[in-house]
């Protein structure tokens, strides 16, 4: 097996790609989780269900892309994705969503209030540091994103 064929510097910078990933799909989910839930009159905590939701949809789906850009089948580039994505993505909204209930007003805060727009960067920057860690580990165990790599035939050529 190719244990050793990625050093340290790479698993961080693996790691952070990884992690802002699922960032950006977190950050689509909850303004546009916001953005229904406001249209419809929902409450708080069913806003963030959609948030959520919408937030693993893009998380995977960001992942997922580069994957089918390979040839590769969508149910196949999912399940890599789902496999190693999911761990990131939940760390990220527990700690997103922890934090803007932590901000005073952040969960009533509407997306013309400019709250919002202050405090979610802040989760969001909060949430990146949490799963960066765990992204870490994934790839120090060579799961997590290492398993999107590996399928993309990521390689690397020098020890």
């Amino acid at each position: 097996m190719n244990e050793h064929n990625h050093s340290h510097g790479n698993v961080n910078q693996m790691a952070v790609s990884a992690t802002l990933h699922c960032l950006t799909g977190c950050a689509i989910g909850e303004v546009l989780g916001l953005i229904i839930g406001t249209a419809f009159g929902l409450s708080n905590g069913i806003t963030t269900l959609i948030a959520i939701a919408l937030a693993f949809v893009f998380g995977f789906g960001l992942s997922t892309l580069p994957l089918i850009k390979t040839g590769m089948r969508f149910g196949a580039a999912l399940s890599i994705v789902v496999a190693a994505d999911t761990l990131s993505i939940t760390t990220m909204e527990i700690v997103d969503n922890a934090v803007m209930y932590a901000i005073p007003g952040a969960m009533h805060a509407t997306l013309i209030d400019p709250l919002f727009w202050i405090s979610m960067p802040i989760a969001l920057i909060v949430a990146f540091f949490a799963a960066l860690p765990v992204n870490k580990y994934l790839l120090s165990k060579n799961k997590g994103h290492a398993l999107t790599m590996e399928a993309l035939g990521g390689h690397n050529h020098h020890h």
